[in-house]
C-alpha cells in the first residue's frame, strides 16, 4: 500500500506518468518538463500562465527550476518496476490513482474525463465537451475565461459570449460549428485552385525551358552568322585586293607602253623641229643655187614624196581593260554566292531565293559598270 502512495506522488499530474526529467514551478508543483512546457507553450496567447495544479496565475512565462531529487527517486522507482507499461496519451484527470485514458474534454473545468467520470459530470450547456486535449485553454476567450462559442466574420475571430455583446456587437457572428462546416466547404476550392496553380507552375517551367533553349539557339545562330560575315568580308577583302592589283598591274603596263610612245614621239618632234629650222634657212637664202643644190629640198618639194605612208603617230591605241576587271569582279562575286549558296538549304527557301535575287544584281551592275 505504501508503494501504490509513493508511486501516486511520482506521477506528473499532466501525463500521469511518472516523473521524466521533474521540474518546479514557484507556487512548488512538480511536473515532467516536456509535459509543461506544452501547456505553456499553448497559454502563450493568453497573455498569463496558470499551474495545471492549484492555478496560481503568473504574470510573465514561470522559471522552470530543475527538481534533481525528484528525478532520482522516480528513476529509482522505475528501475525497480521495469515491466509496468506507462499510458500514453491523454489521460482522465480526475484518475489519480491509476491512469485511465479520457474519451472527452471539459473546456469550462479544463479537465479531461474518462468515461466513468463523464458518466457524473454536470450536463449543464456551459460545460461544453470537446475530444480530449491539452490545449483546453486556447479553447477559452483570453480576456473573459469563457468558451469560445461564435466566430465573428468581420473580424475573423473566435470570440466568446461576452464579446459578441461587447466589441464585437453588431457584427455578423455566427456558431463556431457552422463557421466551421461553411469554411471546411472552401477545402474543395481551395483543392481545385492548388491543382490549377500546380498546372500554371508546370506551364510556367516548360515555357521557361522553352525560352531557355530559344536563347541558346538564337546565340547559336548569332555567333553563326557573326561567323559568316567574317568569312563574307575576308572573301571581299581578298576580291578588292585582287581587283586593285590587276588594275595596277593594267596601269604599270599602260604606264610602260605610253612612256615608250612619249619617247618615239618626242623623237619625231626633234626630227620635224630640225628640218622646219632648215626649211627657213632655205627660205632665207637669196642666192637660188644654193636652194635648189640641197639634198633634203627635193623629198619636201615633191609631193609624191611628201605625201607618202601616212603618219599614226607610231603607236598603237592604249586604254585601261575595263572587260578585265569587270570579268575579275564578276568571277569573285560568283565565288561568293556560290559560297553562300552552299551554306543554305538544297530547296528553294527564301534564302536562296534571295541569295539569287542579289546574284542577279550583282550581274547587272557589273554588265552596267557600277563596279568598273
Amino acid at each position: 500500500m505504501a508503494s501504490a502512495d509513493l508511486r501516486d506522488e511520482l506521477l506528473c499530474s499532466i501525463c500521469l506518468n511518472l516523473y521524466t526529467d521533474p521540474v518546479t514551478l514557484r507556487c512548488g508543483h512538480n511536473f515532467c518538463r516536456g509535459c509543461i512546457d506544452q501547456v505553456l507553450n499553448t497559454q502563450d496567447g493568453a497573455g498569463v500562465y496558470s499551474c495545471p495544479e492549484c492555478r496560481e496565475e503568473f504574470q510573465e512565462r514561470p522559471t522552470l527550476q530543475r527538481n534533481i531529487t525528484l528525478r532520482n527517486v522516480a528513476e529509482r522507482l522505475r528501475s525497480t518496476q521495469p515491466h509496468q507499461e506507462e499510458i500514453t496519451g491523454i489521460c482522465c484527470t480526475y484518475c489519480i490513482h491509476s491512469p485511465v485514458p479520457a474519451v472527452r474534454s471539459c473546456l469550462l473545468c479544463e479537465a479531461s474525463l474518462c468515461d466513468n467520470h463523464l458518466r457524473v459530470h454536470s450536463k449543464e450547456p456551459e460545460h461544453v465537451l470537446t475530444d480530449p486535449s491539452t490545449s483546453l485553454e486556447k479553447r477559452k476567450c483570453s480576456v473573459h475565461k469563457k468558451v469560445l462559442e461564435y466566430y465573428c466574420t468581420e473580424d475573423a475571430a473566435c470570440i466568446c459570449v461576452y464579446c459578441s455583446a461587447g466589441e464585437h456587437r453588431g457584427h455578423q457572428v455566427e456558431m463556431l460549428d457552422e463557421a466551421s462546416e461553411r469554411k471546411k466547404k472552401l477545402r474543395n476550392v481551395l483543392q481545385k485552385l492548388m491543382t490549377k496553380r500546380e498546372k500554371t507552375e508546370e506551364r510556367v517551367r516548360s515555357v521557361e525551358e522553352r525560352w531557355r533553349k530559344q536563347q541558346e539557339k538564337a546565340s547559336g545562330e548569332a555567333e553563326r552568322v557573326t561567323a559568316l560575315f567574317i568569312d563574307i568580308r575576308r572573301r571581299l577583302d581578298d576580291l578588292e585586293k585582287k581587283v586593285l592589283g590587276e588594275i595596277s598591274r593594267q596601269e604599270e603596263q599602260l604606264s610602260l607602253s605610253l612612256s615608250d610612245v612619249i619617247q618615239k614621239l618626242e623623237k619625231k618632234k626633234d626630227e620635224l623641229s630640225r628640218k622646219m629650222r632648215h626649211i627657213e634657212e632655205l627660205c632665207n637664202m637669196a642666192d637660188p643655187l644654193t636652194v635648189l643644190q640641197d639634198p633634203d629640198t627635193g623629198d619636201l618639194c615633191d609631193p609624191k614624196k611628201r605625201g607618202g605612208k601616212k603618219d599614226t603617230g607610231g603607236h598603237k591605241t592604249h586604254d585601261i581593260d575595263v572587260d578585265v576587271i569587270t570579268g575579275v569582279l564578276h568571277a569573285g562575286f560568283s565565288k561568293i554566292i556560290t559560297y553562300l549558296q552552299t551554306i543554305s538549304p538544297a530547296t528553294e527557301t527564301p534564302c536562296s531565293i534571295m541569295i539569287s535575287g542579289e546574284a542577279g544584281a550583282v550581274r547587272k551592275q557589273i554588265r552596267c559598270g557600277i563596279f568598273t
